[in-house]
């Protein structure tokens, strides 16, 4: 019976540690996405309006492909309700991004407003629910909550584009600074868990 217990706890325990080595190399690559992006906004931003379009369109477009990473980084058991919607809601504002592109920045800032409102909630309801299980998640919860905040602001300076694309561009490095954080703490999770096994 004792032996039975230990084998489900080490089971258990594996599990843990592959989902938070499965987590911590996705932060990473959401850290590298996201200052690659943030340089290359930077760049074309004033020079190239097409290029600018095209990465406005591939920001919320690489944040399903991370979503869906994200799926599959957790075990089986997991509910992955938020993680799905959160996918459902980053295809329709790849859509609507490049719809509103149409009619201009503006338009496509108060799209990714309103995006960054939602996931931001997402990510801090997932944050939580990590916590207890995986620990390393405050900064998750920190970027959930400054994400709703960020989408505010880009709603209301769609009306001047320059200053609203410079915002996202300061939301998307914060992103990456947070994805990092967690990236790091999920190391000394990871490093607890494979002792303990």
């Amino acid at each position: 019976m004792n032996s039975s217990i230990e084998s489900i706890k080490t089971t258990n325990s594996t599990t843990t540690v592959q989902t938070a080595r499965s987590l911590r190399s996705l932060y990473f690559a959401r850290t590298a996405f996201s200052v690659i992006w943030v340089i290359l906004i930077s760049v074309f931003v004033k020079t190239n309006s097409s290029i600018t379009g095209i990465l406005f369109i591939i920001y919320p477009a690489w944040d399903v492909i991370a979503t869906y990473l994200d799926i599959k980084a957790n075990p089986p058991h997991t509910s992955k309700t938020p993680q799905y919607v959160n996918m459902a809601i980053g295809i329709l504002t790849t859509i609507g991004v490049a719809l509103a592109l149409q009619k201009g920045v503006p338009a496509a800032l108060v799209v990714f407003g309103i995006w960054a409102i939602v996931t931001g909630l997402i990510q801090l309801i997932l944050g939580l629910r990590r916590r207890k299980e995986l620990g390393g998640q405050w900064p998750m919860i920190i970027s959930g909550g400054q994400s709703m905040l960020a989408g505010s602001v880009f709603i209301a300076m769609a009306k001047s584009p320059t200053m609203g694309i410079s915002n996202l561009a300061g939301y998307s490095a914060f992103g990456a600074f947070y994805f990092l954080l967690a990236a790091i703490r999920l190391s000394k999770t990871i490093k607890g868990l494979e002792k303990a096994v």
